[in-house]
């Protein structure tokens, strides 16, 4: 059984096994698909993904998977596995909704539960329309209305309802990151830290995803529901808005990300992406 990870359960599991962490959106369904089978020595829990980000860094946790920004913010970090979270154009859980235009964004409301998607709305900001807002946390349970800023950044399954109020731009970051450079944008992949022994991990991880794509179907009618969404959007936004190989063309969008990001001091620079053990197309 998945857990939400809190701390009583995180001082309740052996120390034996090896701790996992996966994102508890939609959009990683599909790369935890049986997992606990493939991995049944593993306690594999469920987080938004900047607490997984915290998890794995104070050791929490062996592996999992993290928003990318947070790779090149800690050292010590190896991508083991060729399953990722990303999208080669349109995304439609990662949007930024614009009160004004881009250009006169003063105040920014982050979703908390983001970090890739946060430093990814600052660098479009800054280099596409030369602003840096002032910016503020929001809820991970608020919406649009629960702030008064510029702009406010959603992510994941709350991003894919349509919102409460009008607004005179809404970006989704995915098609915008595309549109502008070519590259698919890398939001979430999976990360050990340099000391963890994953012999058999990225096998399995990867196993998962391929699992998780042939009964897409079938989750796509689990999650719909849950989510108040229609079995289509939810197919449609697991197949066609989503991608699961992390591919050259993924490992250039992180590298041209970490760069842009570094050049507005959201990352360290010159951060080398290890992949352990690790051939992509």
């Amino acid at each position: 059984m998945f857990r939400i990870m809190t701390n009583q359960t995180q001082n309740s599991v052996l120390a034996a096994q090896i701790q996992i962490g996966a994102v508890s959106y939609l959009n990683s369904r599909p790369l935890i698909e049986g997992l606990e089978g493939l991995l049944p020595s593993a306690n594999l829990v469920l987080d938004y993904p900047s607490r997984l980000a915290d998890a794995l860094s104070n050791g929490q946790l062996d592996v999992a998977l993290i928003p990318s920004i947070e790779y090149f913010r800690r050292p010590g970090y190896e991508v083991i596995s060729d399953a990722c979270v990303a999208a080669r154009g349109e995304v439609l859980s990662v949007k930024l909704y614009c009160r004004v235009h881009p250009g006169q964004i003063r105040t920014l409301a982050l979703d908390e539960g983001s970090r890739t998607s946060a430093a990814l709305t600052k660098v479009i900001l800054a280099e596409r329309y030369g602003v840096i807002p002032k910016t503020e946390p929001l809820r991970m349970e608020s919406t649009t209305t629960d702030s008064g800023a510029d702009a406010v950044l959603l992510i994941g399954d709350r991003a894919m309802h349509s919102p409460e109020e009008s607004f005179t731009e809404v970006m989704d970051l995915g098609q915008f990151w595309y549109d502008w450079t070519g590259l698919p944008f890398v939001f979430a992949m999976w990360v050990a830290r340099r000391e963890v022994n994953t012999e058999g991990v990225d096998e399995a991880l990867s196993h998962a995803r391929d699992l998780g794509i042939a009964n897409v179907a079938d989750i796509a009618r689990e999650e719909a529901p849950r989510l108040g969404i229609s079995e289509t959007l939810a197919h449609t936004y697991l197949t066609r808005n989503l991608h699961y190989h992390l591919t050259s063309a993924e490992r250039s969008g992180l590298k041209l990300f970490s760069e842009l990001a570094a050049q507005h001091n959201l990352v360290k620079p010159n951060v080398d992406i290890v992949y352990r053990d690790l051939i992509t197309a």
